[in-house]
């Protein structure tokens, strides 16, 4: 496998980008070794600098559900682009792309579209303090709601322990209102609802975590939430930026069954391009400036090559695609669970519509402090095992795989192949 290319192209990239990256986890820290960088792409298929091909299971971290270089979003996005690529001004294409969000999402009555999930989160937020007039938000460990501030903080001791810092840069005051609970655990944030319902403006989730691998909700957590935040007065957030369009049709809440205040999207809706959004119920949407007193803008937001993009993806989806993926993505993961179990290897393999998950564990994780019993070192040795067999996984041991239309059963033969090769080298070593 060549990486001379790669190599040269990283060192060039030092000296002008901050680690030869725009976003860390491309740069291979987690798994070590060269991070490759990306030419072309079509269908499951990514081909790098240096000539290598692998099937893809990032799909640009979720957002390339329909395949890379799809033929009807290629057309969607040429003959936006001729139009013109940006107008800040409205168009029809904005509209539309919000009405086939609200058409499809059970909890979505209004959108707002932005430029990014960070910029969803952070909007979202600021919308549930504006309705409420509180400021103390409730997030999860393990959770991850892009990179503002206040969504930056990592969890203290003790049943209700306000958040500290999570990184540098972030200020005290920012994550002061922030409290940081376990994930799954309903008895916990009951108890902190029951002392401080009064005081919270919104609780946040990821309705299936995936920035710990794939973590499922146990049967009663994301009611339960509901429930706790009907009680109080709080404003229940759905961060759908991974699950929605991703998990079914209507995303996490139309699998669950529990239908969230606000929810805020990305990936998928872009159809690939960057994009973001946040709805909900239109009683608070319409808090938004200009009709309401919150404010919040975007001089990009609505993109024309974006919103094309995003409806000419989301046309391509449809229940039975749905259930097509999900049947493939079940066959993967028991694929690949098999092919290292016969290794001798401990893992497990969560799946949850065409989310897999991969932890090197004897237990299966229900939380963050399950989900770091993985064994990051042996998923480096298994990642780099599939890279040499054409198979590029997440290179950071809590991310996940995402399935889309484009691995189709002869893509996932040959994956299935090449875990249990996979397994065979981890033995072996």
């Amino acid at each position: 496998m060549k990486t001379g290319r790669s190599k040269r192209l990283m060192k060039r990239a030092r000296e002008v980008i901050p680690g030869g990256v725009n976003s860390p986890v491309r740069a291979f820290g987690y798994v070590g070794g060269q991070a490759r960088f990306i030419r072309s792409a079509s269908g499951a298929r990514i081909e790098d600098e240096d000539g290598n091909r692998y099937v893809d299971w990032v799909a640009s971290w979720g957002a390339v559900l329909v395949g890379h270089a799809h033929p009807v979003v290629l057309e969607a996005v040429r003959a936006a682009a001729a139009r013109g690529t940006s107008f800040g001004a409205p168009t029809e294409a904005e509209i539309a792309l919000a009405e086939r969000v609200v058409e499809l999402v059970p909890g979505v009555e209004m959108l707002r579209l932005v430029s990014s999930g960070t910029e969803a989160t952070m909007s979202a937020i600021r919308l549930a303090r504006g309705a409420t007039g509180r400021e103390r938000i409730v997030k999860f460990d393990g959770c991850y709601h892009g990179h503002p501030d206040h969504m930056l903080a990592a969890a203290g001791s003790g049943v209700a322990t306000l958040g500290i810092p999570g990184t540098d840069g972030v200020p005290r005051a920012a994550v002061a209102d922030t409290i940081v609970l376990p994930f799954n655990d309903l008895e916990r944030i009951g108890s902190v609802m029951g002392e401080r319902g009064g005081e919270i403006a919104a609780v946040i989730v990821e309705p299936v975590a995936a920035n710990m691998g794939v973590v499922l909700p146990r049967p009663e957590f994301l009611a339960g939430l509901r429930a706790l935040c009907d009680r109080h007065g709080s404003v229940l957030i759905f961060d759908e930026v991974i699950t929605g369009f991703r998990v079914a049709l209507g995303g996490a809440q139309a699998r669950f069954g529990v239908i969230p205040d606000l929810s805020t999207f990305g990936k998928v809706i872009g159809g690939g391009l960057p994009v973001g959004a946040y709805g909900g119920r239109r009683a608070l949407l319409e808090r938004m400036a200009p009709v309401g007193p919150v404010y919040q803008a975007g001089t990009l937001s609505g993109n024309p090559l974006a919103t094309a993009a995003g409806r000419a993806a989301l046309g391509e989806l449809t229940d039975d695609g749905f259930k097509v993926l999900a049947a493939r993505a079940e066959r993967l993961a028991a694929g690949i669970h098999d092919g290292l179990a016969e290794a001798g290897i401990a893992v497990q393999v969560p799946v949850v519509g065409p989310l897999v998950g991969l932890h090197f564990s004897t237990t299966p994780a229900v939380d963050y402090d399950t989900a770091r019993t993985t064994d990051t070192a042996r998923y480096g040795a298994f990642f780099h095992a599939m890279l040499r067999r054409g198979v590029a996984l997440a290179p950071g041991p809590y991310e996940v795989a995402f399935l889309g239309l484009a691995h189709d059963d002869g893509v996932i033969d040959a994956v299935i192949e090449a875990a249990h090769g996979a397994g065979r080298d981890l033995a072996g070593a």
